[in-house]
């Protein structure tokens, strides 16, 4: 089935994504940039599954890690695809004016350079241009990219809105070299992204807002990203999926 790179893959929606892939039958790496604990049980379980799994510490917004996270995962066999999954919000809500340059560039580096770089290590290594044999990328977005995200995290927005104009873009350069490129954008879902801004309760808090009334969950999100990867997806290509309850 190949190799498939999930960033960000130790918690939440990566974490989802990869046991899920490990039910179809991939082997998963996992890149993930500190949480050693979680990315380990992650592997345990998508070994559980009966496939192979590595689990590689790093930052998406370096070069050089981006690049070890490929090499180690080619020691698996050929990469097929690539999910960016990895992302942060960089802090507790507030108006954009309330913000610091240092925080902004941080979700900056992770959530756009990151992407970038994993995107171009990817195509560099699929795209028939450059030897490969083809494969898929999903890059994953939010739907704070059309919402803007006004008192809370308008940055976070910009940078997801920049994510789907890089899928976007990127998709019609290497659509006739065998790479497709989407992207899913969840709505509120419930993963720790919210405790990690000091609002725990956020998800369900903003239930009411969502036509279905409720947050989505991790493996919901993780089944749209699977079906973009598979070849049930092939004719797919330069697409956001919004996967959010109508929200």
């Amino acid at each position: 089935m190949g190799v498939v790179i999930v960033t960000g893959g130790g918690r939440g929606i990566g974490a989802a994504v990869a046991r899920r892939l490990a039910r179809e039958g991939h082997d998963v790496v996992i890149g993930y940039a500190n949480d050693h604990d979680a990315a380990r049980a992650v592997v345990a379980d998508v070994e559980a599954a009966g496939t192979q799994a590595l689990a590689v510490p790093g930052e998406v917004a370096d070069e050089g890690d981006v690049r070890r996270l490929f090499e180690s995962a080619a020691s698996l066999g050929p990469v097929t695809g690539v999910v960016c999954n990895a992302g942060i919000t960089g802090n507790t809500p507030g108006r954009l004016d309330e913000q610091d340059a240092a925080t902004v560039r941080r979700v900056l580096d992770v959530n756009v350079l990151g992407v970038f770089l994993c995107n171009r290590e990817a195509v560099r290594r699929m795209s028939t241009r450059h030897g490969g044999t083809g494969g898929a990328i999903v890059n994953v977005s939010s739907t704070a990219a059309g919402r803007g995200s006004p008192g809370e995290w308008v940055h976070y927005a910009a940078s997801k809105a920049a994510v789907e104009t890089l899928t976007y873009g990127l998709a019609q350069e290497v659509a006739a070299e065998g790479v497709r490129v989407n992207a899913v954008a969840p709505g509120t879902v419930h993963t720790d992204l919210h405790a990690a801004a000091g609002m725990p309760d956020r998800a369900t808090e903003r239930a009411p807002l969502i036509p279905m009334k409720r947050a989505g969950e991790p493996e919901e999100i993780a089944e749209g990203v699977v079906w973009l990867l598979s070849p049930a997806a092939s004719f797919v290509t330069g697409a956001t999926l919004p996967i959010s309850g109508g929200y």
